[in-house]
C-alpha cells in the first residue's frame, strides 16, 4: 500500500469531516431560531378524555444537591407557560413550574422534599401511589401507599397515574428497584429509580391541559359536598 497516498485521503476523510461538523455547528447553534415556540395539541389516547399541549424547551441553570431543587428552563409568559404546569423531560417526568417571567419558568424539580407529591402507579397492575423524594438520592424516589398484596418485582415499569391535572396519564418515571412493607402504614415502600437523570437534564417539555380550569372547578366543590354531608349527620 502507498503509505502517501493513505495519508492524503485519510486527510482528506479528515477535511470531509471537519467541514461537516462545522456546517451542522452552524445550523444548530448560528442561527436565531426563525418563529417562537408555540404549543403543539395532542390528545390522550391512553384515558380520560384529557387535552394536552406541550411546548419545547432547554434547561439553562439546574441544581440536585439540594433538600429542595430546582431548574430554570428559556420558556416563560410569552410562550404560554405558567405556574402548575408540568414538566417532562424525553425520557421521565422533570417537574412542575413555580413561577414565570415573560421569556423564563423556573421549576420545581422531582428531587425535592417539600410540595412534591406525584400521583404514579405500577404499569403492570395499575394499582397507583403517592411519588415523594427523601432527600438522599438523586437517582431514586419512593412509591408510597399502594396495598402490600399487590405483586410486583424488581424492574417494574412505573409510569404517571393521570390523577391530578398536571401530568398526563403513562408518562415514564423509572423502574422499581426495590420494596418493602412500611412498617408504620403496613403498604409497600418501593424505591423507584428513576428513567431520566436528572443531572443530565438538558431539554424538557411543559405540559398545558386544556381542561385544567375544568378540572379544577369540580375539585372545588369538594368541600362545598363535605359541609352538606357533615350536616345531614
Amino acid at each position: 500500500i502507498d503509505e502517501g497516498a493513505s495519508y492524503l485521503k485519510l486527510k482528506q476523510v479528515n477535511e470531509e469531516l471537519v467541514a461537516q461538523n462545522k456546517q451542522l455547528m452552524q445550523e444548530l447553534y448560528g442561527k436565531q431560531t426563525a418563529k417562537t415556540p408555540v404549543f403543539k395539541k395532542v390528545h390522550d389516547t391512553i384515558g380520560g378524555g384529557q387535552i394536552y399541549t406541550f411546548v419545547d424547551g432547554d434547561v439553562i441553570f439546574n441544581s440536585i444537591n439540594r433538600k429542595d431543587n430546582y431548574f430554570t428552563i428559556n420558556r416563560g409568559k410569552v410562550q404560554g407557560v405558567f405556574p402548575k404546569m408540568g414538566v417532562i423531560a424525553p425520557n421521565g417526568i422533570a417537574g412542575i413550574v413555580v413561577n414565570t417571567t415573560d421569556h423564563y419558568a423556573l421549576v420545581q424539580s422531582v428531587l425535592s422534599v417539600h410540595k412534591i407529591r406525584i400521583s404514579a402507579a405500577l404499569k403492570n397492575s395499575g394499582y397507583f401511589g403517592t411519588l415523594t423524594w427523601d432527600g438522599e438520592d438523586s437517582r431514586t424516589m419512593h412509591l408510597a401507599d399502594v396495598p402490600k398484596y399487590v405483586s410486583l418485582k424488581v424492574g417494574d415499569t412505573v409510569v404517571t397515574a393521570g390523577k391530578s391535572a398536571i401530568f398526563p396519564m403513562g408518562v415514564m418515571v423509572g423502574k422499581v428497584a426495590g420494596y418493602q412493607v412500611d412498617s408504620k402504614t403496613g403498604f409497600w415502600n418501593i424505591s423507584v429509580e428513576l428513567n431520566e437523570k436528572m443531572g443530565k437534564l438538558s431539554k424538557v417539555f411543559v405540559v398545558k391541559n386544556l381542561k385544567k380550569a375544568e378540572v379544577q372547578k369540580i375539585q372545588d366543590t369538594l368541600s362545598v359536598q363535605i359541609k352538606k354531608d357533615k350536616d345531614l349527620q
